[in-house]
Parts: structure tokens; sequence; C-alpha cells
């Protein structure tokens, strides 16, 4: 059973650096990073070249406390996310999935904030 567990996170931090060692947020393209467990979902944008976390929203945020993960969830993330990057005069992001698929919530997600105005 210890082997298993090991060949499963090897495999997904693989996947992790995989998607991301092509990806380099700046200033003014801030990478769009989610990530989700099974109760919460977790958008940040990110400067790779300074290090630093230009704005952040999740699911246990204050707005969103009441509400469980969901498509409905997933859409209010995204439009409040690009509210975020548009206060921060952002235009473009480059999409950071990590190691999940781009299908489901993910997809919603990233529909809705290109639904606000904002390209990647």
């Amino acid at each position: 059973m210890q082997g298993k567990l090991k060949k499963l996170k090897t495999a997904r931090r693989r996947r992790v650096f995989r998607v991301r060692k092509k990806l380099k947020g700046t200033k003014n393209k801030p990478r769009m990073s989610v990530s989700k467990t099974n109760k919460h979902l977790f958008v940040q944008l990110i400067d790779d070249e300074n290090s630093q976390t230009i704005g952040a929203v999740g699911s246990y945020s204050k707005e969103f406390k009441n509400e469980r993960k969901s498509k409905g969830l997933a859409e209010k993330l995204g439009t409040k996310i690009a509210e975020i990057a548009k206060n921060k005069k952002v235009k473009e992001l480059i999409f950071d999935r990590g190691r999940y698929k781009y299908h489901g919530l993910l997809a919603i997600l990233a529909d809705s904030v290109r639904k606000a105005g904002l390209k990647f």
C-alpha cells in the first residue's frame, strides 16, 4: 500500500510540473492558478517574475462561505477573479490548470473569466 501511494504522489507531482514548466506569469500577464479540493475551489493571480500574488479568491472567503462547490460557484469565482484582475489593470492571463483536466468546473471557471472580458 505504501508503494502505491508513493507512485500516485510522484505521478501527480510530475503532472503538475509538466504543465507548469511552460507557464510564466508577469505583472501585465499573470498566471491564473486553480486548485481544487473535495469541498473548495481556489483561484489566484500570480506574478512569477516578482514572486507575488496579485489577487486571490476562494470558495471559503466570506461572500462564498455558505455555497457548496458547484458549477454556479465556479462561475461566480470566475467573475470575481476577473473583477480583481481588472482593478489591477490586467487584460490578459495565462491559465494554469495544474494537475487537473480542462473540463467541468475548470472549464466553467475559465469561460466565466472570458465572458468578463479577459483573454487567455
